[in-house]
């Protein structure tokens, strides 16, 4: 526990400050899961909206932003990538040795 009064202070800023952030946070990756679900322009917007929010409030770099957004309107634009298949590889057949 704190002893000095700046100290005291510091951490009721801390605690207070962390507490926005993460709100903040958790709307973030909120966003960004609907838009990997649903790539539609709304949900799209609403990511770009909450990932500007974080780096206005300095919880995210402006470049790692810039390269979410980048995903992310990937994802909407290309039919193909809307939805993350995980099928499995086929096993390879081995090539049996020809007998002569």
């Amino acid at each position: 526990m704190p002893i000095l009064k700046s100290a005291k202070k510091a951490l009721k800023q801390d605690i207070r400050n962390h507490a926005a952030n993460e709100i903040v946070r958790k709307a973030l990756r909120g966003a960004v899961k609907t838009v990997q679900e649903k790539p539609t322009p709304g949900t799209l917007k609403k990511a770009y909206s909450a990932i500007d929010r974080a780096v206005k409030q300095n919880l995210m770099h402006k470049n790692r932003a810039a390269r979410m957004k980048s995903q992310l309107s990937k994802l909407s634009s290309k039919p193909h990538l809307k939805t993350k298949s995980r099928s499995k590889a086929k096993p390879r057949l081995k090539r049996q040795k020809p007998t002569s």
